[in-house]
């Protein structure tokens, strides 16, 4: 039996193309065709070309790469490297996060800051900071008479290091941060002391958050290109390997194999970290005590001076480069000056407005298609949710360098009908979004997972469609996350090189390319100057959507994770 409707009012839509189910796959093919074109048709290019050789399809080019001996160089180089960065950066992160969570170690919160300072820069901008400090014209060796030489491999461990410092520092935060009172208590009372407590209390508990700050940063460091180019000198790894064969040889085909050589570990790491993931249990519970940290002298005064030496370090690394961009002629004539503000080099001010329009169009697009991606897995439902899903997490195992030779394999063909893409902002803009859309997208989801369900029933309930319960209830629940999402998307795309090193032309040169050839030239202080001018724009930007947090009564949202 059926309601008749009341006189004068229209009746209710009716129908697949009216019904939510048809709004629902609508959703997912705005979501699912650009994924398709601009994520899985890159990375198949990457593996097609890697098969296409001047014989056909075939393994003609990886049976020519890996029957030189000077691949197996570049592969043991890249792996001892990453190794000893990766062992490096995960004690010291350790070390730091652990001082500061679990130690009485005085203004904790700006040494928080400190540590997520190399965010702000491109990764190259380490290297930088480095040779101006112990290079063969930096501080120690010109000015204090030190003989160090910092260029080659340790200098590229040392550069990689910091740069992967910060990701490391904030995976092993979260797992410092809370622990279970009770257990430490239990040890105190039976009389071990703080080592054995160290050894069989907090280590087994941070052992997954050990693994994964691992994983990370083995990946990040593998795949890094700006510090190996400025501070390896003849140090060679697979990521500059792959730059030499596309840029310097033209083939294109030998760096797809490369890419894809580079490809397997960062898959290899996010899958096992993944894993890891899985396996990690609750570690507070109902019945659990927070830990409370007592004041000891000895063990505050020890872990403040060891928080102290790595802060001090790397603002060191960061404020040598500052320093440089405002000296006339670095190390020769120390006079300061605001010439190199100047931008009187080649394209002048034109890369970092680039810089910050490609930023600024990336966050809206990114915010606008991961957000889309998060909603449709999280909200709608359809039979292709779970592939989707994975779609989306699949950019975390693509290093950035890979990507970027993939979009100009896919986008420079001619009889790709987005070839008309091909050397403009949009296609650096919409690389960006895809290269970021895993975090972006796992971001979201979270904060879609912490709405309950009883919102929806109750918008359904009163007869609203889904659509409809979307603009009125969830986005506005959920906004102080999306403005995050287009924070990082925003600080990301600024200090991109890697991912778009492929990409620019003349006229859509971005700031941080422009500091890699301006230290290839030897121009350090134009170089310096660029690096400053990135760094400022990224933290205003910081402070502007802090403030509008602030007024809105949103002060407890965190813009980095």
């Amino acid at each position: 039996m059926t309601a008749a409707a009341h006189p004068g009012e229209a009746p209710a839509p009716t129908g697949f193309f009216s019904s939510d189910r048809f709004a629902g796959y609508l959703l997912t093919a705005a979501v699912l065709l650009p994924m398709l074109a601009f994520l899985v048709l890159p990375l198949s290019a990457i593996l097609l070309y890697s098969l296409r050789g001047p014989g056909g399809i075939g393994l003609e080019n990886f049976t020519h790469t890996f029957g030189a001996p000077r691949f197996w160089t570049l592969v043991v180089n890249s792996v001892v490297m990453s190794v000893v960065s990766t062992v490096g950066t995960v004690v010291l992160a350790y070390g730091y996060a652990y001082g500061l969570a679990r130690a009485k170690v005085p203004f904790t919160g700006l040494w928080r800051i400190v540590a997520l300072l190399p965010l702000f820069a491109p990764s190259l901008v380490q290297a930088q900071g480095l040779i101006l400090l112990v290079g063969r014209n930096g501080v120690f060796n010109r000015f204090l008479g030190f003989d160090i030489d910092i260029y080659g491999f340790w200098g590229v461990v040392i550069s990689n290091l910091l740069a992967a410092f910060p990701y490391a520092f904030l995976i092993l935060s979260a797992a410092l941060a809370v622990a279970d009172g009770r257990l430490y208590e239990s040890a105190e009372a039976l009389g071990a002391r703080p080592l054995r407590i160290f050894r069989t209390v907090t280590l087994p508990a941070t052992r997954y958050g050990i693994a994964a700050a691992c994983f990370v940063s083995f990946t990040l460091v593998i795949t890094d290109f700006g510090n190996p180019m400025v501070i390896g000198g003849d140090f060679n790894v697979l990521a500059t390997e792959v730059y030499n064969q596309v840029i310097g040889q033209a083939q294109f085909g030998l760096g797809a194999v490369i890419g894809v050589v580079l490809l397997l570990p960062a898959a290899l790491g996010k899958i096992i970290e993944k894993r890891i993931a899985r396996k990690q249990h609750a570690l507070i519970t109902a019945q659990s005590k927070p830990l409370v940290i007592r004041p000891a002298l000895g063990r505050d005064v020890a872990w403040s001076a060891f928080v102290v030496a790595v802060g001090v370090l790397i603002i060191s690394v960061l404020a040598i480069v500052i320093v440089a961009s405002f000296v006339r002629l670095w190390p020769y004539n120390m006079t300061l000056t605001l010439r190199h503000y100047e931008f009187d080099v080649q394209n002048g001010t034109a890369p970092i407005w680039n810089s910050i329009f490609v930023s600024f169009a990336s966050a809206i697009a990114g915010v606008a298609l991961a957000g889309l991606c998060a909603i449709v897995v999280q909200k709608v439902r359809t039979p292709l949710s779970g592939p989707l899903s994975l779609m989306a997490i699949l950019p975390s195992a693509v290093p950035g360098m890979v990507l970027g030779l993939g979009y100009v394999l896919a986008f420079n063909a001619a009889a790709n009908p987005l070839n008309v893409l091909y050397g403009s902002f949009a296609l650096i803009i919409i690389l960006n979004v895809y290269y970021n859309h895993s975090q972006a997208f796992l971001i979201t989801s979270t904060s879609l997972n912490q709405i309950g369900g009883s919102f929806d029933e109750a918008s359904t309930m009163l007869g609203a469609s889904m659509t409809r319960t979307l603009g009125k209830i969830t986005l506005p629940l959920i906004w102080p996350t999306l403005l995050g999402v287009g924070v990082f998307y925003f600080m990301r795309s600024m200090v991109s090189l890697s991912a778009v090193i492929f990409l620019i032309n003349p006229s859509t040169q971005v700031a941080a390319v422009s500091v890699l050839q301006l230290s290839d030239r030897g121009a350090v202080n134009q170089a310096a100057a660029f690096s400053v001018c990135i760094m400022a724009v990224v933290v205003g930007c910081l402070a502007l959507v802090r403030l509008v947090l602030v007024a809105t009564g949103h002060r407890n949202i965190t813009l980095i994770r």
